[in-house]
């Protein structure tokens, strides 16, 4: 059994990965979590988006948040970017590898990682 402490700590990591999956930020990051997406990796891909946000302390800039079926499943793990005021950048045959890439140069950076998109695949 754990003791209460253990399970306070447990509830506040959990609570702050709920928030940056409900968050209205400035970013949306949508994972495709549909069966084929979820078959195809997606898992991995949302969890590895979810962690690389809070650790590189992007929780007020960007939320990651999951979706159905986004239409191409040839190529999944699809990742969508939405940024105001900018066009949504899709990304395919995601891996987590990738994701952590994604988040360094694209959400914190500013720049899309333009081979992993699907205008290159």
């Amino acid at each position: 059994m754990k003791s209460l402490q253990e399970l306070a700590e447990i509830r506040e990591k959990s609570k702050s990965k709920v928030a940056l999956r409900e968050g209205h930020n400035e970013i949306r990051i949508v994972v495709g979590m549909a069966t084929c997406g979820i078959a195809a990796g997606a898992r991995p891909v949302l969890n590895t988006l979810v962690e690389e946000v809070a650790k590189q302390g992007l929780g007020e800039k960007a939320t990651v948040s999951q979706t159905g079926c986004i239409g191409i499943c040839r190529l999944e793990p699809i990742v969508e970017v939405f940024e105001v005021g900018k066009e949504k950048v899709t990304y395919v045959k995601m891996t987590p590898e990738k994701a952590k890439q994604v988040v360094s140069e694209h959400i914190k950076g500013g720049k899309p990682v333009y081979e992993y998109t699907i205008g290159e695949k």
